[in-house]
């Protein structure tokens, strides 16, 4: 998967230029607009106020249906749609599995982690402040600069991947495209913080959902142009016996057994083991969870995240092969080049292949959901170490709430705006979204094992956790370069720098030298016998100024993160506990199903699909994409209904003019325990209480 030039892309777009403003302005203003009016509904009738808690951790109150719709959403990229139809098309059927499992376990192994922020750090606003409480200031300084690479990374792989598409298929330029999809995120994230990218979130995985099972649908059961997995299956056998694939078993592109798809697996796992576990965003979005709703949250999000590249690729990564030969396809009768397949532009041509603009429109709205919806959790997670890491720990140390919030608004307006010139800038060197996805695991990967062990073993020393990342850093760049040399005759260039040799061996090495430095720095130096306390001790922001201001009592608001009392302490940290134990053994049982039980059987007898086989692969897939549907898009609102009940029902008061909550008057009451057979209620304010916290009118 070579970079190189800008995409060619078709003679003409399919939409024209009006299409892209629009859908990029107009539903980014009305993702935006809808973000403040939600805003305004949630401080009227649940007493929210933005205080610098409530807008980096939502009050550490978020329920597990929220959690999996945000994780699924911002583990979607526009790599996650485009980048797995490219290896589709590639490799054929192997593709979408390699490229889903392959990214699949990182947010089920994550789940751990997750448990483990929540017990060690309890009053943590990032991961970075439990390594600096651990560590001290020099491995703190480390962990950013790999947690803001890391953010670099992706959000410039969302940017350069949507802007191609936007550019492809309605003619607005590369340029215009990098700054104007941000806008719109921005806005709407300054106004609500991390719950407008949970709430938002929902929305865009809903329309997404829709969208795939509506291009599978239409290539395997009701289109005119393919309509049954038969036509597809016979498409591709056809391509085979002219253009068989190398590398695959008997040429075919019905086959697990792919020697380029298996190196893509490698580089794969890899890579997106560092894009989790060294986002800072991943970690926001276990802070913000309840503590007993974190772990169904990633888990049921993992799960639920699998279906959407498996299927979207088998989709219209086959799609495109199947009708690429054909008048429908857009560069027709010429076949797709490089470069376009490396900007991830097969999904587009099929989409515009199989439904005609429809197609296109439909592409252009799930790029733009993708693109947006994993943004924002970028400017969250880039805002949070700026604010918490940064300027409250190292410049203003006694920063108010206000000021932290005011902080964390320029962080998201600030980063925004360089990312959108930073990427305008890769377009025009030719760099695509399909070289920085197979880069980034050389980057980031060599900080993955420190930071897992930060968390999950009293062991690691300081000098190990400080140097291991920055030494494995090395390792992987060197031998990255070094194998590109070596392959190439000592030309070291985009394309040749992006094959999938070099990037296998500089992945490789970013991934596991660590777990060699670790080792040896720990043999060095000696082993530390951490007690955990120091993470304990991180401290909560004082927002009474933020609450004052909003003429609030700070002790009604709500979703306010209290200190708990010793008993209620002693409970949470036997939840999470317990919770631990079952994310480890749930997550090894997953991990084991998804990496060797299901794909190594079919990869090592080299077995070629029946058409049968082929439909019972794709019908499967279906089926998985519906249940995630339900997960994430119907679990979400069941699990929300009290507060949907009770906001809708203040609108409706204030519509009808009959009056609802007036300002001041605030009761907080939560549903008795669930078995309660008198059904009271009565007042209480736990931390991490998972029943629903309900505002009565007086």
């Amino acid at each position: 998967m070579a970079g190189g030039p800008a995409p060619t892309g078709p003679s003409a777009s399919p939409l024209g230029q009006a299409w892209g403003y629009g859908i990029v302005l107009g539903i980014g203003f009305l993702f935006a607009l809808g973000m403040v009016f939600t805003t305004w509904v949630l401080k009227r009738y649940n007493n929210e106020v933005q205080t610098s808690e409530m807008f980096s951790t939502a009050g550490r109150t978020v329920k597990s249906g929220l959690v999996a719709s945000a994780v699924v959403s911002s583990w979607t990229w526009a790599a996650t749609l485009l980048q797995s139809s490219s290896v589709a098309f590639r490799y054929g059927v192997s593709g979408p599995l390699w490229y889903a499992a392959g990214a699949t376990v990182q947010i089920l192994l994550f789940a751990t982690v997750a448990i483990e922020l929540k017990r060690r750090a309890p009053n943590a606003h990032t991961f970075l402040e439990a390594v600096r409480a651990r560590y001290g200031t020099a491995t703190h300084f480390v962990f950013i600069a790999f947690g803001l690479f890391t953010n670099i990374l992706v959000t410039s792989m969302l940017l350069t991947g949507g802007s191609a598409v936007v550019s492809s298929l309605t003619g607005v330029p590369t340029a215009a495209a990098c700054f104007l999809l941000p806008l719109g995120v921005v806005i709407y994230t300054m106004f609500g913080g991390i719950k407008a990218t949970f709430l938002t979130d929902y929305v865009h995985t809903v329309i997404l959902l829709v969208i795939i099972l509506t291009f599978a649908f239409t290539t395997y059961a009701t289109g005119s142009r393919l309509g049954s997995p038969r036509a597809v299956y016979d498409a591709l056998t056809d391509l085979a016996s002219h253009t068989p694939v190398e590398g695959n078993a008997g040429g075919s592109y019905l086959t697990m057994r792919s020697k380029e798809g298996a190196i893509f697996f490698v580089i794969n796992i890899i890579g997106n083991f560092g894009t989790v576990f060294m986002d800072n965003g991943y970690y926001n979005k276990a802070i913000a969870a309840s503590p007993v709703h974190a772990l169904p949250g990633y888990i049921i999000g993992g799960l639920s995240w699998f279906a959407i590249p498996w299927l979207c690729a088998t989709t219209m990564g086959l799609a495109a092969l199947s009708l690429q030969a054909t008048p429908y396809f857009p560069t027709y009768p010429n076949p797709m080049s490089e470069a376009d397949i490396s900007a991830g532009l097969t999904l587009p041509y099929a989409a515009t292949a199989i439904l005609g603009s429809g197609g296109a429109v439909a592409t252009l709205l799930i790029v733009f959901m993708a693109v947006t919806s994993a943004f924002s959790a970028q400017l969250i997670a880039v805002s949070s170490i700026l604010t918490y890491d940064i300027y409250n720990t190292y410049i203003n140390p006694s920063a108010s709430g206000a000021r932290l919030v005011w902080t964390s608004h320029t962080c998201v307006a600030g980063f925004g705006l360089v990312m959108a010139a930073f990427s305008t800038g890769l377009h025009y060197a030719g760099i695509s979204m399909g070289y920085l996805y197979l880069l980034m695991g050389v980057i980031i990967s060599s900080a993955v094992l420190p930071a897992t062990l930060t968390l999950m073993w009293k062991g690691q020393n300081r000098m190990a956790a400080t140097l291991s990342p920055v030494l494995g850093l090395c390792c992987s760049i060197i031998a990255w370069l070094v194998t590109t040399a070596k392959l190439n005759d000592g030309v070291i260039n985009v394309a040749t720098s992006g094959a999938n040799n070099p990037m296998l061996a500089g992945n490789v090495v970013a991934l596991l030298s660590p777990a060699i430095f670790i080792p040896l720095l720990t043999l060095i130096f000696g082993a530390d016998s951490y007690d955990w306390q120091s993470m304990k001790n991180i401290r909560l922001i004082d927002d009474s100024e933020v609450a004052a201001a909003a003429h609030r009592d700070p002790e009604s608001l709500s979703g306010r993160h209290l200190a708990p009392t010793a008993e209620q302490e002693a409970a949470e940290q036997t939840k999470l506990l317990r919770a631990s134990k079952i994310a480890k053994t749930t997550t090894a049982a997953m991990t084991l199903i998804l990496l060797i039980l299901w794909p190594m059987p079919l990869y090592g007898t080299g077995y070629i699909f029946s058409p049968s086989f082929f439909a019972g692969w794709v019908v499967v897939g279906i089926i998985w994409l519906m249940c995630s549907t339900l997960a994430v898009g119907v679990y979400p609102l069941w699990e929300g209904r009290m507060s949907l009940a009770r906001n809708f029902g203040g609108m409706w008061r204030d519509v009808t003019g009959k009056g609802g909550r007036r300002r001041g008057e605030h009761v907080e009451v939560v549903e008795g325990e669930k078995g309660n057979e008198s059904g009271s209620q009565t007042p209480t304010r736990k931390q991490g209480d998972e029943e629903e916290k309900v505002v009565e009118v007086k």
